[in-house]
């Protein structure tokens, strides 16, 4: 029982991830590697914290919503 809450409370803990393509110029984040959002993408597409990519001035790719 005490194992299953400890995993509970790592799940609760661990990061959101998000795509990001790691250009000068993106300004979104993806939620899903696949997206079509990330299609454009030139470079290369790097996995990242959600928050991460907040503090970098991204926001949220429009197909996702």
């Amino acid at each position: 029982m005490a194992l299953c809450l400890l995993l509970l409370a790592c799940k609760i803990h661990e990061p959101k991830m998000v795509y990001v393509c790691d250009s000068r110029g993106a300004k979104r984040y993806h939620l899903k590697e696949n997206c079509r959002g990330l299609s454009n993408c030139t470079y290369r597409i790097v996995k990242v914290s959600e928050e991460a990519a907040k503090e970098e001035g991204k926001t949220l790719c429009k197909w996702e919503d």
